[in-house]
């Protein structure tokens, strides 16, 4: 009888493209995967890959392994989940994709908590700064902020979270202080924008000309945990959200700068998901508790 473990190994095989990128996922040696596909194809009595020294590809009895080890490996997740069900308890695999940010301070620190609560999910943190397809990322539910463009998602709202011109007492000592926001833009003071998207580099700042300050960084960046960082180094001054720099602005690390001209601009934060029939248990917790904890303890605003 196949071995539900072997098939595991197989299907991450396939999907990393190495034996190597199959045991960084698995937690297991790249060795161990080895032996593990070679007893697969021993009991089989076929080959299931094509070896190189670049690349592993399936053979035709492979690709056909594949369909029907996807197959089996979902409907014993579904049969562990439905089980889980009966019992009151959401079970299983929970893959969750979000941004480095968002990873780090608001689905991080609750998690002990949810775990406490939900001790049977498994959740698999992975970390993407760019807005990803969560079929192809096999991700079950992914944490977004900002307005949503893909209209085939379902989303609940987790919260908003207001975004501040920022900068460290270093740099302002250094620098000065900006008095309005003519300073920001006459060239005198470092910006730190955003690479991508770049809709994060208009301000929210009343100026003379409007609302909405449209500002041209001096240095950018895809991650705004890299832009926290440099922002804290004395580098420049920084537009972020308050759910990533609430702690750095209370311990006095960072500083607001043009207060009085702030617009009340709130990022909107999503969990989104694809729902087919009934949202399986461990991403409907996952989405519940969320969305009442990051409010809860601050973290996010209504």
């Amino acid at each position: 009888m196949l071995n539900v473990e072997a098939l595991s190994v197989f299907v991450a095989v396939a999907d990393g493209g190495s034996f190597s990128a199959a045991a960084e996922r698995l937690g297991q040696t790249t060795s161990g995967v080895s032996r593990t596909i070679t007893r697969l194809e021993t009991q089989l009595g076929v080959a299931l890959l094509t070896r190189t020294t670049r690349r592993l590809d399936l053979t035709a009895e492979g690709e056909w392994l594949l369909e029907r080890a996807r197959r089996t490996l979902a409907d014993l997740q579904d049969t562990e989940e439905q089980m889980a069900t009966l019992l009151s308890q959401p079970a299983g695999p929970l893959r969750i994709n979000a941004s480095t940010p968002a990873l780090t301070h608001m689905i991080a620190p609750l998690l002990p908590a949810f775990l406490e609560a939900y001790p049977l999910v498994r959740p698999e943190l992975t970390a993407a700064e760019s807005v990803v397809d969560l079929i192809e990322e096999r991700a079950d539910v992914a944490v977004r902020i900002g307005p949503l463009a893909d209209s085939t998602l379902n989303a609940r709202r987790l919260g908003t979270s207001q975004a501040r011109i920022l900068a460290s007492p270093d740099y302002l000592a250094q620098l000065g202080t900006p008095r309005s926001t003519a300073d920001l833009t006459d060239g005198a003071h470092r910006l730190l924008g955003f690479s991508q998207p770049e809709s994060l580099n208009l301000w929210p700042l009343r100026h003379e000309g409007g609302e909405g300050l449209k500002v041209t960084p001096h240095v950018t960046s895809s991650s705004g945990q890299a832009l926290l960082h440099l922002a804290l180094a004395g580098a420049g001054i920084v537009r972020l959200a308050d759910f990533l720099t609430r702690t750095e602005v209370r311990a006095g690390r960072l500083v607001e700068v043009l207060p009085a001209a702030r617009l009340p601009w709130g990022e909107p934060v999503w969990a989104v998901f694809y729902k087919q029939g009934a949202l399986p248990p461990r991403v409907a917790v996952f989405v519940r508790f969320y969305a009442e904890q990051l409010q809860r303890s601050g973290v996010l605003d209504p």
